[in-house]
């Protein structure tokens, strides 16, 4: 299986969070999000996927970057844009987007990627988009994008009350012919803080694929909020140091 043939694909794996300090704590979760070819699909419509309808298990272009809807040519026209405004003018090659879908509507996505090529299949640049639970939205963009070396950003966007908006980001990304990892590690001024991943390996996207996803996570996005906050109650009962939030970055993107 690769993803080179223009075609959606499925991961089925695992989200990793492991923090430091001052108190240990990790977990483990199974997993299953979308590859999708952005530039494929605007071209031709997935016969499988959902795509801006609802169904089970669907994709809404309005669910990422400023939230275009496809009258308004959708994420991707979004992300082009985004691109162009910081000068980046040769990722218009193929875009693969990896996020979560919408099950039975309801969707919260941490984090998505964006991998954005040239015509030539090399990969230019990839935008990290998070959300938090506060409805705020932020990307990270990173130039000269290369799979399994290491880019580093610093943190300006608040996702969890339990760390503070300091330190930097450092992103891994690591691709073969049937498996992805992204990886996000935290460092603060004390050194490594969090370890985060995502990981999962790649088949077609197929009608079968979609039901044994659905039979395995059917509640999958609702849980992602869920164990969200439940992670949190663990911290708080550790007395993990808490930390209001900050007001969202004044710049949208982050290099």
């Amino acid at each position: 299986m690769t993803t080179n043939d223009g075609q959606p694909h499925i991961g089925f794996g695992q989200v990793r969070h492991a923090r430091l300090r001052p108190s240990q704590h990790a977990f483990a979760y199974g997993t299953f999000f979308l590859l999708l070819p952005m530039r494929a699909l605007a071209k031709k419509a997935s016969k499988v996927l959902a795509v801006n309808r609802s169904a089970c298990i669907s994709f809404y272009d309005k669910d990422h970057g400023d939230g275009r809807d496809a009258a308004s040519g959708g994420a991707l026209a979004w992300l082009d844009a985004l691109l162009n405004s910081e000068g980046i003018h040769d990722a218009n090659g193929e875009v693969w987007l990896q996020c979560y879908p919408r099950i039975f509507g309801f969707t919260f996505k941490p984090v998505s990627f964006w991998y954005c090529h040239q015509p030539s299949g090399v990969l230019r640049a990839i935008v990290v988009e998070v959300n938090n639970t506060f409805g705020e939205r932020h990307c990270y963009l990173i130039d000269q994008a290369q799979w399994g070396v290491e880019h580093i950003a610093k943190k300006v966007f608040h996702v969890s009350p339990f760390c503070n908006v300091t330190g930097q980001y450092r992103f891994r990304f690591m691709r073969t012919h049937d498996r992805i990892v992204a990886r996000i590690d935290h460092d603060d001024e004390q050194g490594p803080l969090l370890q985060t991943s995502v990981s999962g390996r790649l088949t077609a996207l197929t009608a079968q694929a979609l039901t044994r996803a659905l039979v395995r996570f059917p509640l999958m996005t609702l849980m992602v909020f869920v164990r969200i906050h439940w992670q949190a109650f663990k911290l708080w009962r550790k007395k993990i140091r808490f930390f209001s939030k900050p007001n969202p970055p004044q710049d949208f993107v982050t290099r």
